[in-house]
């Protein structure tokens, strides 16, 4: 039995993606936090290799941002994908994608809103999870804790307590307000409240293969990119390159018995140094989560959705719980947030998965549609052969394509219709390949730059933020409204002509996940009970 029962605000059950960052997030908001992780270590392998442009600027509002860059792709490496015979060998196909240097040249351009602020990044989830505990452990508040895994949990009306086992075999016993299920596909915390995940779960099988060379990328003699597919009559291969250039992933269709050095070496097609890692099994779901809460109880990132990872919607999605649920748990943590904002949490993540797993699957379907025209003459150097890869190369470049440009899912989804946001007409809806940049509330406050170089989401407050266009317009109600509750509040103030196309209004209200909460041109008859719908306090 526990010696004792440590407390805390809140406890985190999963130290991946979401649970870092659940934690980090609600560490530098003033919330005591432990994060407890079965494994004893971080991630030892690849997985996930897109942080994309919504939580790359996630990553920039804890500081995080350029250290991420740093363990991935240079800046100025492209990202183009190719559909190859052999490395070899001329591509076949080539989808070009810019490089991060090229992407930034193009956002300092534009002044639109029709760009996020950052440029996604490929970087391997086994660099970056290292350095998501190196944050956590130095972030004030938070608690971690490897190789300890939660194994039950009761919640009465007060909080919730948690027991853990610790690789020795020792219990732990934690108490807290809140409990965060972020412990992946298999979550002890989602079985344990019965929570059904709803779709379609174990859709294809397949190998992914970790092998170094320290010279194969080197010598690609036909173009440098992060993603190679294969024409080839024995099966589906993709060779994924991480960061360092030395390390890669083969995904393949083949048994996990097969001569994976010698079907690379096939492939490769020229002399290079190769060392298999590791071969793992893993599985294609679209998977759901029935609920993503059961009273003082939430899920977030795999425990509440699963996902085939084309697409990169599997930790980009869950990096989006995780910052939209921290927020409010410190809120309320705090006293100044009510109970409709944890009531939120479930209805504004829970449509994101709805879509996000839906495109992931239409993502996907895309691969076999081209993979389905391979035929047992596709390498052969004859006029039947090029005319084969020439009608495939015309499906690549439209089927292939449609995991690489979901903008629309990665920051043009909203929160319309949300109980805590302002009611205005408009479309709760988002085209998934489709960012058209607007302000209404729900929406993400679009990327623009200030006239002196900044851009606007580095002058936004940690908590609240009224953007207050410079008009003479008197905004004291907003200040005196939100000190009566005791949510913080910040007051920028701008000048900004060029802004106004976009930003029609001369007031808008950010939440603390620079989501539009409010806009107007004129404060609201009552600003308070603007202010308690907000806060989850009350509605309007």
């Amino acid at each position: 039995m526990p010696a004792s029962t440590e407390q805390f605000d809140v406890i985190v059950a999963g130290a991946g993606p979401a649970g870092f960052c659940t934690a980090i997030d609600l560490g530098r908001r003033g919330v005591k936090c432990l994060l407890l992780e079965r494994r004893p270590a971080t991630a030892p392998w690849p997985k996930m290799d897109r942080t994309n442009a919504r939580s790359m600027e996630f990553f920039r509002r804890i500081g995080i941002a350029d250290r991420i860059r740093e363990l991935g792709f240079p800046s100025d490496m492209p990202m183009d994908v190719f559909l190859m015979t052999r490395l070899s060998d001329p591509p076949v196909a080539v989808l070009p994608f810019p490089s991060v240097a090229e992407s930034r040249k193009r956002i300092a351009r534009t002044h639109d809103g029709s760009l996020p602020l950052e440029p996604y990044q490929l970087v391997a989830q086994n660099k970056v999870e290292p350095l998501l505990k190196e944050v956590a452990e130095s972030t004030p508040n938070v608690t971690v804790r490897h190789g300890c895994e939660v194994t039950d949990f009761v919640q009465d009306e007060t909080g919730v307590t948690v027991t853990a086992r610790r690789i020795d075999g020792d219990e732990i016993e934690a108490r807290a307000s809140y409990l965060v299920g972020c412990d992946g596909g298999v979550s002890t915390v989602r079985k344990r409240l019965d929570i059904k995940l709803e779709g379609e779960g174990s859709i294809r099988e397949l190998r992914q293969v970790i092998f170094y060379s320290p010279d194969l990328f080197d010598k690609i003699p036909y173009g440098k990119g992060r993603h190679y597919s294969f024409l080839d009559p024995e099966g589906s291969f993709t060779i994924v390159v991480q960061g360092d250039r030395k390390e890669f992933t083969l995904h393949t269709s083949l048994p996990e018995d097969a001569d994976f050095k010698a079907v690379i070496a096939r492939l490769v097609g020229y002399p290079c140094d190769i060392k298999i890692l590791h071969v793992l099994t893993w599985r294609y779901h679209l998977l759901l989560a029935d609920r993503y809460r059961d009273r003082r109880v939430f899920l977030a990132g795999d425990s509440a959705h699963l996902v085939i990872p084309t697409g990169g919607l599997g930790m980009n999605t869950a990096l989006g719980d995780a910052f939209d649920l921290s927020w409010k748990l410190a809120g309320v943590i705090k006293g100044w947030g009510g109970a409709a904002l944890l009531d939120s949490y479930e209805l504004e993540r829970r449509p994101v998965g709805v879509h996000n797993v839906a495109c992931s699957g239409w993502a996907a379907s895309g691969v076999p549609i081209w993979q389905s025209l391979v035929k047992p003459n596709v390498l052969d150097d004859t006029p039947e052969g090029a005319d084969l890869r020439h009608e495939i190369a015309k499906s690549f470049r439209i089927n292939h394509a449609r995991m690489h440009g979901m903008r629309g899912a990665e920051f043009g989804y909203t929160y319309a219709g949300s109980a805590i946001l302002d009611e205005e007409s408009g479309s709760e809806t988002w085209d998934a390949n489709v960012y058209t940049p607007h302000t209404r509330p729900g929406a993400r406050a679009p990327h623009m730059w200030l006239s002196d170089g900044r851009p606007l989401q580095d002058v936004v407050g940690t908590w609240y933020t009224l953007l207050h266009f410079n008009d003479g317009r008197d905004i004291s109600e907003f200040e005196a409204a939100f000190r009566a509750i005791g949510a913080p509040l910040t007051v920028v103030k701008l000048d900004e002509p060029h802004m106004r196309k976009l930003y029609d209004k001369s007031l808008f209200l950010l939440r603390p996940d620079m989501h539009i909460a409010w806009r107007g041109d004129k404060a609201p008859a009552n600003v308070g009970k603007l202010a308690g719908r907000v806060t989850g306090r009350a509605n309007c």
